[in-house]
């Protein structure tokens, strides 16, 4: 049923138009003319207040930003971020060695960035802003608010457009827009454009998902591109959203904006933060939750986050990736807390190596293991970024040497020429159809493949989704003790254990995009075939 408050509101939205013509939209770009977005200064601040009546800045003029109803003044750290982007030589005054903190805690160099902004190192950083960023700053509002006060401060951004990109879900899109627009609700001015797109004094503000970014790479004028946890971005689209966004540097050298939470390792935010200062376009500044303590968060909320598994990425600036949804944190637990030494390798101990050959896009995985007293331990777990073919042969070779006896070496059946060259150096049979014969042999009359050869080809194709299940078996079965089969040290295996925690698959296929060293992964699930359930 309709109400006449219904019928009122359906009327001053078509009264009240977000054409630059509409009574509402010139009375609110009178009072935002040249207008700063902030006044720093409380004292200069009050004092414009007062002659302004109350129109000071856009942000007293629009209201402030709430947070559970409570008005919430433009923090330190938005202080921080809005000079680093709007000026000239704002953290630009000197190259940061790798010894200090400048980039990193930020505030610690506030005054000496402010005193040096107009010794300009290097002018191709200037308008490009990078922020890693705990959650629940603010940021996202912080950075709309910018974009809509360029747009109405003066008519400089008339004929031109503003991009919003998001991860590749359409209602992301249209939620930040959304937001965009109800900023002038308090005003009466209502938009009946499109869901994704704000047209403001002139300026067409768009969002676009990341995985249609089609008309994104036409646009004739773009001044300011927001990428909005663009860490979250598909692994397959971040190289491609970043270089269209960076192409349009000699085009019409817009803002460009790229903030996130950190996501998994090897994504673009940390190819980003490797990148050196004297190279990279982009300030960087990094923001934990430390910033928002007392100011948009209390003590109490942070204490209360901290019980979560996601808090170091989350809060804390760590690469970790999401949690999957195949192995229980409490096991990955579990598996940390056994004391052992890695280096200390039984030479009489049963041993198995798990090999993920990669050397194109992928790495090259190698996974050791010893079973000790009943315990699987894990003694090496390591992954190569594009090897030299005869140098992983060679360290193979000297890790079998280092550990003595080796059981069983797995390596993915879909690399055969790593494992025929391993057969050669272990002067085993190599023939591709005595291998088919023997895996074939052994099926049918229930015998392991293991008894009849040291290099095992394993093909994931079959024996893929087997394989984890097989290692989430291992890894959440107990001893009569309580404590866990499987030994994994924590600080030397750290990357291993993050595979494990974000591990996602479908009716237990891995999905490699969303797991963290996933080649890792493979090549731990291979190691760990040695080890058979009794019957």
């Amino acid at each position: 049923m309709v109400t006449f408050k219904d019928l009122q509101r359906l009327v001053e939205s078509e009264e009240a138009s977000s054409s630059d013509g509409s009574p509402q939209m010139q009375k609110l770009l009178a009072r935002l003319r040249d207008k700063p977005f902030w006044i720093n200064s409380e004292k200069e601040h009050k004092e414009r207040d007062r002659t302004c009546k109350g129109d000071c800045c856009f942000n007293h003029i629009f209201g402030l930003p709430r947070k559970d109803g409570i008005e919430k003044p433009m923090f330190d750290y938005e202080r921080f971020l809005y000079d680093a982007l709007m000026r000239p030589g704002f953290m630009n005054n000197r190259s940061p060695s790798r010894s200090d903190q400048y980039y990193h805690r930020i505030f610690d160099n506030y005054l000496e960035a402010r005193k040096n902004q107009n010794n300009i190192i290097h002018h191709f950083k200037e308008k490009h802003l990078w922020v890693k960023k705990a959650t629940g700053l603010g940021l996202t509002e912080f950075i709309l608010r910018m974009m809509a006060w360029l747009c109405l401060r003066n008519d400089n951004y008339r004929n031109s457009q503003m991009v919003i990109v998001t991860g590749p879900n359409q209602d992301i899109a249209i939620k930040l827009i959304k937001r965009m627009k109800g900023l002038f609700a308090s005003h009466g001015i209502y938009f009946d454009s499109k869901e994704t797109v704000l047209e403001l004094n002139g300026c067409s503000i768009e969002a676009y998902p990341s995985n249609h970014l089609d008309a994104y790479r036409s646009l004739t004028n773009p001044k300011f591109i927001l990428l909005d946890e663009a860490d979250f971005f598909r692994k397959s689209e971040q190289e491609d959203v970043r270089q269209v966004t960076e192409r349009y540097i000699g085009k019409s050298d817009p803002y460009i904006v790229m903030v996130s939470t950190p996501n998994a390792p090897g994504g673009l935010f940390e190819s980003i933060e490797r990148e050196a200062a004297e190279t990279c376009i982009y300030k960087k500044v990094f923001l934990d939750y430390t910033y928002g303590v007392g100011k948009i968060c209390s003590f109490g909320e942070i204490e209360k986050a901290k019980a979560s598994p996601s808090f170091e990425r989350e809060y804390n600036l760590k690469y970790l990736g999401l949690i999957g949804n195949v192995f229980s944190q409490q096991s990955i637990d579990s598996c940390q807390k056994i004391e052992y030494n890695p280096d200390k390798i039984n030479p009489n101990a049963k041993k198995s190596i798990g090999i993920d050959p990669g050397f194109g896009s992928g790495k090259f995985a190698i996974v050791v293991t010893q079973l000790v007293n009943g315990r699987i331990e894990v003694i090496h777990a390591e992954e190569h970024d594009r090897p030299n073919f005869n140098d992983m042969i060679a360290e193979i070779w000297n890790i079998k040497n280092k550990c003595g006896y080796i059981s069983n070496i797995y390596v993915d059946a879909a690399n055969p020429e790593v494992w025929k060259a391993l057969k050669r150096e272990f002067s085993e049979s190599y023939d591709e159809q005595y291998i088919k014969d023997q895996h074939a042999e052994c099926k049918k009359y229930n015998l392991h493949i293991e008894d009849r050869m040291l290099v095992v080809p394993t093909p994931f194709s079959t024996e893929g989704a087997q394989m984890l299940q097989h290692t989430k078996w291992l890894l959440e079965e107990t001893d009569e003790d309580g404590s866990s089969l499987i030994a994994i040290h924590k600080e030397r295996f750290h990357k291993l254990v993050t595979a494990l925690r974000t591990a996602v698959a479908n009716e237990y296929k891995l999905d490699k995009e969303q797991t963290s060293y996933n080649d890792l992964l493979d090549a731990f699930r291979l190691a760990l075939q040695f080890y058979k359930r009794s019957k």
